[in-house]
């Protein structure tokens, strides 16, 4: 096997902290494998050895070790931030929406769906399309319910005196 394209040499201060970091245990298990990685790199055992000892695979090995030396210790333990789609809609956006809950229905219609929603999102220009699957998450999260009388108010459990 090939010697290792990027070589951890880790100062006394670097290697010390990531022992406490280890022997505390305490932190997110993510970091702790990366720690033991980064340690076993140091003592110079190749990728192959380094996964067996800490049980990830040569490919988990390789990245740590690249990050450490391209990035630095810090960026080598924690995880890079993921990706992910914008919200479709804007916290007044989404109020405006949730409002709707309230109002009354389109004529011809008993009540809003969640496709009606979407539609009404898409006409009012707050995005060029909306599945009725963001709508639903819009409204699960103020917990409005479609199926009551009066979607998105609460009423009292028991008498008021």
């Amino acid at each position: 096997m090939p010697a290792a394209k990027y070589i951890v040499n880790l100062t006394l201060a670097e290697r010390a902290d990531l022992q406490q970091l280890v022997r505390a245990g305490t932190t997110a298990a993510r970091k702790l494998m990366r720690a033991r990685v980064l340690l076993k790199a140091d003592d110079g055992l190749t990728d192959a050895e380094v996964a067996e000892h800490v049980g990830v695979g040569t490919a988990t090995v390789a990245r740590i070790r690249q990050r450490c030396v391209e990035e630095g210790l810090a960026a080598a333990l924690v995880d890079r931030p993921h990706r992910g789609a914008l919200p479709k809609f804007t916290g007044k956006q989404q109020a405006h929406l949730i409002a709707l809950a309230c109002s009354t229905p389109p004529a011809g219609r008993a009540r809003w769906t969640l496709r009606l929603w979407a539609d009404r999102g898409v006409a009012l220009g707050f995005t060029e399309h909306c599945s009725y699957e963001t709508i639903r998450q819009v409204l699960k999260k103020t917990r409005s319910s479609r199926g009551r009388s009066a979607p998105g108010v609460s009423r009292p459990s028991g008498r008021l005196s």
